[in-house]
């Protein structure tokens, strides 16, 4: 990388005292920025080469005085170069810090990410949801295991990070960890924002993830069809827990809400829309955007059902959520008892939703993303590229018109 590099010594002329002498200072400019410092010594303005950078004269003092601002100089100019052989960060500050012996600690790569992840955690519910916390929680532990694997050590500067470090993390994390592809880009992607905090703050020259290109592979995900949401609805469950995880996955299928928004779903959540029928109106945990859900029959059965329990209404809850944990798997145990080979959690009840209920159903696919929450059309459309089965009736109109 090219460095731009200058030395200069100037009299501050507005810190004139009452004989005229006015303090030297050095600047160190390096690409354009300065860092300043005085050297503790004074000259007669009147007697200040301004082109030379020196004092007039021949007298002793004078000597003195230019040969103690050309030692300087030699010193500044060692710092700079011994930056720039080891590859280090070169600043006007660092070469500042370096002369006046106060060497500046190098940031660190955990340090960065956990004061991130703090300021992340006080602004839970503010402006970010708590999954998005747990996320960078764990990319950071992630980052840490890879550089005691790799580095034996507890942290790295964060200058040391380079496009090697991100292909070895990438790596680690699909090997060691075993992530999916998918997964191991949004780790490497929470990691990246860290970098850009140091990029922006110029603890970094370059931005290690330059190259890098992180592509997420489009996942085909799956959803039940109507005759496997029947065959669960038409279980007879004799264990309680079971039963009212159906209930709750049943209900997602039909409002497509998201596992931390049906946990909090309150009453003050459900109210008469514009059309007299009664509605969810809740804000996503996940975006903060607002999902606006007409409550179909067999929801508001569901609701009804658990409308006089005690323990929800002194809550003020609508159902009784267990742990996503155990929602997932008992819903694995209702699929087993259906007869339905599909890998179910607990999610797929909003695919279910989106492709099965209402995009099969023809609901119009803007009307199915406001009803998502999702703050981009391109996330809806996902869905609508799996549904052979709207294509084949869609065409099957188009197929009668012609006849």
């Amino acid at each position: 990388m090219n460095t731009r590099f200058s030395v200069l010594f100037y009299p501050r002329g507005n810190d004139v005292d009452a004989n005229g002498n006015a303090p030297i200072y050095l600047r160190i400019t390096v690409n354009g920025k300065r860092s300043e410092l005085s050297i503790k010594r004074k000259v007669l303005l009147k007697k200040w080469n301004s082109e030379a950078g020196k004092i007039r004269g021949t007298t002793s003092d004078v000597r003195e005085l230019n040969n103690y601002m050309d030692s300087i100089k030699v010193k500044i100019n060692k710092i700079q170069q011994t930056l720039f052989d080891n590859n280090d960060l070169i600043t006007s500050q660092i070469i500042k810090n370096a002369y006046l012996g106060k060497n500046a600690k190098h940031k660190m790569v955990l340090e960065i990410f956990q004061s991130h992840n703090n300021k992340v955690e006080k602004l839970v519910g503010k402006e970010f949801a708590a999954g998005t916390l747990e996320r960078y929680k764990t990319a950071k532990n992630h980052v840490a295991d890879y550089i005691k694997l790799e580095y034996n050590l507890k942290d790295i500067p964060v200058k040391d990070v380079n496009h090697e470090f991100i292909s070895g993390l990438e790596y680690y994390l699909k090997t060691v960890r075993h992530c999916a592809h998918n997964s191991a880009v949004k780790y490497i992607t929470n990691f990246k924002k860290i970098i850009r905090i140091a990029y922006a703050n110029d603890w970094i020259h370059k931005d290690p993830f330059l190259n890098w290109k992180g592509k997420l592979k489009i996942v085909e995900r799956e959803f039940l069809i109507e005759e496997e949401i029947q065959k669960i609805i038409d279980l007879d469950l004799k264990m309680e827990r079971l039963d009212q995880v159906r209930d709750i996955f049943i209900f997602c299928c039909f409002t497509g809400l998201a596992y931390a928004d049906v946990k909090k779903l309150n009453k003050g959540d459900i109210s008469l829309g514009m059309d007299g029928e009664q509605w969810v109106k809740t804000k996503r945990s996940k975006t903060d955007t607002r999902s606006n859900i007409p409550i179909l029959p067999i929801a508001k059965s569901i609701i009804e059902k658990y409308k006089d329990n005690r323990v929800l209404n002194e809550k003020d809850l609508v159902l009784p959520v267990l742990s996503n944990q155990k929602m997932n798997a008992y819903i694995k145990e209702i699929a087993t008892l259906a007869g339905i080979t599909k890998n179910l959690t607990f999610h797929l009840a909003r695919h279910t939703f989106a492709t099965t209920v209402t995009l099969t159903n023809g609901v119009p696919i803007e009307s199915v993303s406001k009803m998502l929450g999702h703050t981009n059309l391109k996330t809806t459309q996902h869905y609508a590229k799996i549904l052979d089965m709207k294509v084949s009736k869609d065409m099957a109109i188009l197929r009668s018109k012609f006849k």
